[in-house]
């Protein structure tokens, strides 16, 4: 395997707590070095001067669709898109078809990803058979055939005797929930955020409180058991409230927020456009304030996409009948630069951070880090060239994103996945199905 050389770049690496103009040196799809002045024989040179080059980011929560919607997402494109927003691995929630509640399921998953992927694939599991929320799945079968987490996402465990044992046993893998936490009988039939704006609109409100009560349940189970909470997507500023309080109880739980939480409001539904149709829903001004605040003072740890491709079709549908979702994998980075960053939320090495080893260190992956002899998944983007969001220009099947358009800040300029440059110079370089080793390997205990 070739030698690559980065060269004079701003180099970010929250884990080991660098933040400075430095060199690395890749061979044989590990970091060997990390120093000023780096030389090497036969290396190819990415020079990073003005460019900032960081640990692979990583989306904890995506949907790939596959199997069964290949018309909407495949395993290739969502990895494709991945690579093109600056992400080098990915979780996929299990709430596809059949459902990622098998070991035969989630080494397909796999198997595929090695031959088509482009990016690191790590999926999660169902919390139940079926998703149905009653008999909980072979949990430890599912882990021996690589799943690193467990998730009804798009649904949620209802019996809290279920929940409970579910934590129960995935302790023993010290394996998180990932809870997608929604009331279904507080959120039935609602199509947006309960409140002023749902009221003018006539369209059925799902309230904060759907969230905040299956937050709430799933806080106090997992300290009953010990066992390990994340929560996926939170939406109000009840759920930031809860997760700090429970943080300071020592309890162990986790969180991240979405990029379209951050920016926009249940305002933005004043055209009926499908686009900004998501769950849980945009929410009020408030919670959003509440949001940026839980994201500054540490409350939420992460951010992920919830990357959630529909086809054009199942969109361009009356409001009500069209589903819930926007895909988010190439446009998260330049939103949350422009938005979060340039806002002064956080500033670069934070936000580094939320994408890379925290989520990394919540799904146990020996990823998200520059460390010496750690996999060569690398990031380098200039974080000052403007962009504009043009969906055809999308690597994803679906273009159901509410973000045409906009101008951001932010353009991902070189990718390398276990030392193969996949990106250069904005552009996917590299076919899939070359690259075996380092990928979809997660530590325990």
């Amino acid at each position: 395997m070739s030698k690559v050389l980065i060269r004079g770049g701003r180099v970010i690496d929250p884990a080991n707590e660098v933040d400075a103009t430095l060199d690395i040196l890749v061979k044989n799809g590990k970091i060997m070095s990390i120093a000023e002045n780096l030389a090497a024989e036969d290396a190819e040179i990415i020079e990073a001067r003005d460019m900032i080059v960081t640990p692979g980011l990583i989306d904890m929560h995506v949907h790939l669709r596959e199997p069964g919607r290949e018309d909407e997402e495949t395993i290739r494109t969502g990895t494709r898109a991945a690579i093109k927003g600056g992400f080098t691995s990915v979780a996929c929630m299990p709430n596809t078809n059949p459902v990622a509640d098998t070991a035969s399921v989630i080494e397909m998953i796999l198997e595929k990803s090695r031959e088509e992927g482009m990016a690191s694939v790590f999926p999660a599991a169902a919390i139940t058979k079926g998703l149905k929320g009653k008999e909980l799945a072979e949990m430890g079968e599912l882990v021996k055939a690589g799943a690193v987490a467990f998730s009804d996402d798009g649904e949620s465990v209802m019996n809290a005797e279920v929940m409970r044992r579910a934590f129960e046993y995935s302790r023993m893998f010290n394996i998180p929930l990932i809870a997608h936490s929604e009331d279904k009988n507080l959120s039935s039939h609602g199509q947006m955020n309960e409140g002023f704006y749902s009221t003018l609109l006539g369209l059925k409100g799902i309230p904060a409180a759907a969230e905040e009560v299956m937050v709430a349940r799933d806080i106090i189970l997992a300290g009953v058991t010990g066992g390990r909470l994340h929560i996926a997507h939170v939406s109000t500023e009840g759920t930031v409230a809860l997760i700090r309080m429970a943080k300071k109880a020592g309890i162990r739980v986790t969180c991240d927020v979405t990029p379209h939480h951050l920016v926009l409001t249940d305002e933005a539904l004043m055209n009926f456009d499908t686009n900004f149709k998501v769950n849980p829903p945009l929410r009020s001004q408030r919670d959003v304030q509440a949001l940026l605040k839980g994201l500054s003072d540490g409350t939420i740890d992460a951010i992920a996409s919830d990357h959630a491709p529909h086809a054009l079709h199942e969109k361009e549908r009356e409001f009500d009948r069209a589903p819930f979702g926007i895909v988010g994998l190439e446009t998260t980075l330049p939103l949350m630069l422009t938005k979060v960053v340039e806002t002064g939320v956080l500033d670069l090495p934070r936000l580094i951070a939320k994408l890379a080893i925290n989520p990394a260190n919540t799904l146990g992956i020996h990823k998200g880090s520059l460390s010496i002899g750690s996999d060569a998944d690398i990031t380098i983007f200039d974080h000052k060239s403007k962009l504009k969001v043009d969906i055809d220009k999308f690597e994803s099947k679906s273009k159901n994103s509410p973000f045409h358009g906009w101008e951001l800040n932010g353009i991902v300029k070189y990718v390398l996945v276990a030392g193969e440059i996949v990106i250069r110079e904005g552009n996917i370089v590299k076919d899939p199905g070359t690259r075996d080793e380092g990928r979809g390997t997660r530590t325990r205990g």
